[in-house]
């Protein structure tokens, strides 16, 4: 019995169908982008100006016959609204692996894709499920040594991933003397492509291998409401009680809020909605708070604690805890 080499066996795998994609896409012009196991179209796609999409305009496409391809695929979802992107997971063998994701350049467009082709009859007997993408942005890591520190974690996820925005550490709460690590991406492909790429690299930080996977809610929201450690009671060099580390606030408190506003506008991101709680009071007059920032068009919103000292007598200090905040999310989004 023959045996084909590798590469001979998969060009053989449905060759009808491959060659009915290359005829098209050449005859259409469309460029196909193949990296790390999907196949991409567009983002953005030719004669697009602008930002990006908001979140809610992606759609997840299941149950895909695995030989069927974009020249039969795109133009099904493009006929409902116009595409931004659209990505095919692909295995080996060059047939897909049954799934897709369509992002349009409206939330409009990915409603009326939901609407009329979940369950759809892409061939006879082979029904495709259509729904919203869930767009998950975030990734836990755990299992870190504790001397890991932030910025030697973040200096291996630019190294080997792209688009990560921010990073905290945690205790492990599943591993002593261990830590885990909530890592925040600017997509939620940027976040599906550093998934694949740190749990097939088999990543090592100081010596231990670490397990990633995308946050789960539970424990995104246990790690939130574990008290944060407290600002050390002594400074280097004496035993006198440490202050915790003043926020740099502008002159003009209002500016910072209005260039988040700015910014979240000019994106067609929406009004940021701040979540402010005092927690913690400190003798010398600093006060820590909780505070979350929701922007309807970001997939998830920004959490964390700050420090700050009111900016006058008969100040609450909420107001001073929303510059602060704000600062950290025009870090993140690139613009501080």
């Amino acid at each position: 019995q023959r045996h084909l080499p590798p590469q001979m066996w998969t060009n053989s795998i449905n060759q009808a169908n491959k060659m009915a994609l290359l005829n098209w896409a050449k005859e259409t012009g469309i460029d196909l982008v193949q990296v790390n196991g999907q196949r991409r179209y567009g983002a953005p796609p030719p004669g697009w100006v602008g930002d990006p999409p908001p979140a809610g305009t992606e759609v997840f496409i299941g149950k895909l016959p695995q030989d069927m391809y974009e020249n039969v695929l795109i133009p099904l979802f493009q006929s409902v609204g116009k595409l931004y992107e659209f990505r095919l997971m692909m295995t080996f063998s060059g047939l897909n692996r049954g799934f897709a994701y369509a992002k349009y350049s409206n939330r409009r467009g990915a409603k009326e894709a939901i609407a009329a082709f979940n369950n759809y009859e892409v061939r006879q007997g082979c029904a495709i499920v259509v729904c919203k993408s869930t767009e998950k942005c975030e990734l836990s890591m755990d299992g870190l040594a504790a001397s890991v520190s932030r910025r030697e974690l973040e200096a291996v996820l630019r190294r080997v991933t792209e688009g990560v925005l921010s990073i905290t550490l945690y205790a492990s709460p599943c591993q002593k003397r261990a830590q885990l690590a909530v890592l925040r991406y600017s997509s939620h492909q940027a976040a599906a492509m550093a998934k694949k790429t740190l749990m097939e690299g088999n990543t090592r930080l100081s010596g231990l291998e670490v397990r990633v996977d995308w946050l789960n809610p539970s424990l995104k929201q246990k790690l939130q409401s574990r008290e944060e450690k407290p600002p050390s009671s002594r400074v280097q060099g004496g035993k006198r009680p440490g202050v915790p580390k003043p926020v740099p606030l502008p002159p003009m408190l209002r500016d910072v809020l209005d260039r988040l506003n700015a910014l979240c506008q000019r994106r067609y991101l929406g009004t940021p909605l701040f979540l402010t709680k005092c927690i913690q009071a400190n003798p010398n007059g600093w006060l820590r708070f909780w505070c979350r920032v929701v922007i309807p068009g970001c997939p998830v919103p920004f959490s964390g604690f700050t420090w700050v000292r009111p900016a006058g007598p008969g100040r609450s200090g909420h107001e001073e805890a929303k510059v602060a905040v704000a600062l950290q999310v025009l870090r993140m989004l690139g613009e501080s």
